[in-house]
């Protein structure tokens, strides 16, 4: 749906009107995105089947609400990209759950031959090692797919990409305001339930602490390029910083940003009491790594602000050595990446050796480890997850799917690369994109956390918006009515309901 507005064509004429069709607001769509990202972490991360299943029903009724007005060739060639990992999501999950599949040169696991045996009558197989556990797995992937298209249509628009950044923001502050307290008060609980485990450091209302340090840490993030920009709008472009122009820009802060440093430090202090050595490590240096393109276009450096830099550097140290003593002995004790990671990543690349085209079935790994778990695990705990996202996704999916999708990662990574690259404004929303996906990724490869709705879902609807602002904007459609002409909204150029006479 289009909205319509009257704007004078030419004042000095006074006759002529040009009436602008802007794109739909999509309002709609972007209350119910929003929405569920605010509350996805509020269900213990959404890893039960119920919360996942409101998800996707209300992404769902937003992407049928949503409007592909304001699109144009290049949105749709990135809603192609999607629509072709979705295609090949659904083959793969054909042939694991279908009684004949399309594919018969793959052979169906032995182990239902042996539980033929085993029992007597025979059994219908199935390339999945669990019947149907497929599609019961089906929910997190597909609300994941859901928020990415959801929010790379509402997030065209800039002014809803900057509501869903602060979105993101601020709920992130929320949970870290209760995750402090509930330390405080009952570090034992989680939410109402008693921990399983965890016991002395902080998860707010996730289960595990690494998630919660990368949702916390992604947040962190937010608010700092939210800060950084604000500070920087406030500089003359080319401004060489120093404490003079900091001290300038300082007295001028409004209410709204002393409130986002106290939210930015909440995230800190939350995402430090994780204790989850790589989410704090990764946040940090995806932290940094985003401030470098947001302030180097701006601000000329010199030796006083290699100083500043250098001042900064010591403060967040110092709050790392107060805050951080049991990060910094785990690393000591355990690496970055310990505690039996290195035993399943073997056991895993075993595991997609023996069903390397079309995997054990998604969801399946907690079924099928135990007959690959390495003797020189120890006997405790329970592994249910492969401690990295992309192997998982091999040995339940097949290589050839793990490759699809590594693929179009990448693809999504060159396309904010060439946003930040050709953008001249809204730079921060590209590299919030572009700073939390990398976080996600990196911590995948060694941990589970994109597996987790309540942290996956911000990821993807950041990620959507970072793509949707990668492209300039177009101008709207206008019509005059003296002429009866009207001018193609596919015109390129970084306008905002630009009337073209």
């Amino acid at each position: 749906m289009l909205q319509r507005s009257t704007i004078p064509a030419d004042k000095g004429r006074g006759v002529e009107q040009a009436h602008v069709l802007q794109p739909a607001t999509n309002t709609v769509a972007a209350f119910m995105l929003f929405a569920v990202i605010a509350l996805a972490p509020l269900p213990f991360g959404s890893v039960d089947a119920l919360p996942i299943v409101v998800w996707c029903m209300i992404l769902g009724i937003a992407l049928c609400a949503a409007s592909l007005r304001a699109l144009d060739r290049r949105h749709f060639l990135i809603l192609a990209g999607i629509a072709i990992v979705v295609g090949a999501y659904g083959l793969v999950l054909h042939e694991q759950l279908a009684a004949r599949p399309w594919f018969s040169v793959v052979a169906p696991d032995p182990v239902w031959q042996a539980a033929a045996d085993a029992l007597g009558p025979p059994l219908a197989a199935s390339l999945s090692v669990v019947r149907d556990q497929p599609l019961w797995a089906l929910g997190a992937p597909l609300a994941a797919i859901l928020c990415l298209t959801v929010s790379f249509i509402v997030c065209v628009d800039r002014n809803r990409a900057h509501q869903l950044l602060d979105a993101v923001a601020w709920s992130g502050a929320a949970y870290a305001l209760y995750g402090i307290a509930a330390y405080l008060i009952e570090p034992g609980k989680v939410l109402w339930m008693p921990k399983q485990a965890y016991f002395t450091v902080l998860t707010a209302t996730f289960i595990n602490r690494n998630t919660a340090a990368v949702y916390f840490g992604a947040c962190a993030i937010l608010w700092l390029l939210i800060l950084v920009d604000r500070f920087r709008q406030r500089l003359p472009r080319s401004q060489t910083l120093s404490w003079m122009t900091i001290a300038r820009s300082l007295q001028g802060l409004q209410r709204d940003s002393i409130l986002g440093f106290l939210a930015f430090f909440l995230c800190c202090v939350a995402m430090v009491l994780t204790g989850s050595r790589a989410g704090v490590l990764l946040s940090l240096v995806a932290a940094g790594a985003a401030l470098i393109p947001l302030v180097w276009k701006f601000i000329s450096f010199s030796r006083k602000s290699a100083g500043l830099a250098a001042a900064a550097a010591c403060a967040l140290f110092i709050l790392f050595q107060l805050l951080g003593a049991g990060i910094i002995g785990r690393l000591d004790n355990e690496g970055l990446a310990g505690g039996g990671r290195l035993e399943t990543y073997r056991s895993t690349l075993a595991m997609i050796g023996d069903h390397p085209w079309l995997g054990t079935g998604l969801g399946t790994f907690a079924w099928i480890y135990p007959s690959y778990r390495s003797n020189a695990l120890t006997s405790w705990g329970v592994w249910d997850r492969a401690h990295s996202t992309p192997l998982e996704i091999a040995s339940d999916m097949g290589l050839p799917l793990a490759g699809i999708v590594v693929t179009g990662w990448a693809a999504i990574f060159a396309v904010l690369g060439f946003g930040l690259w050709s953008r001249q404004r809204d730079h921060i929303i590209v590299i919030a994109a572009l700073a939390v996906a990398s976080l996600g990724i990196l911590h995948s490869l060694i941990d589970f956390s994109l597996q987790i709705p309540g942290f996956a879902l911000m990821v993807f609807s950041l990620v959507g918006a970072g793509l949707a602002q990668s492209f300039r904007a177009v101008r709207p459609l206008v019509i005059k009515s003296s002429e009866h002409s009207f001018t193609s909204p596919r015109l390129r150029g970084e306008v905002d309901h630009e009337v073209i006479g």
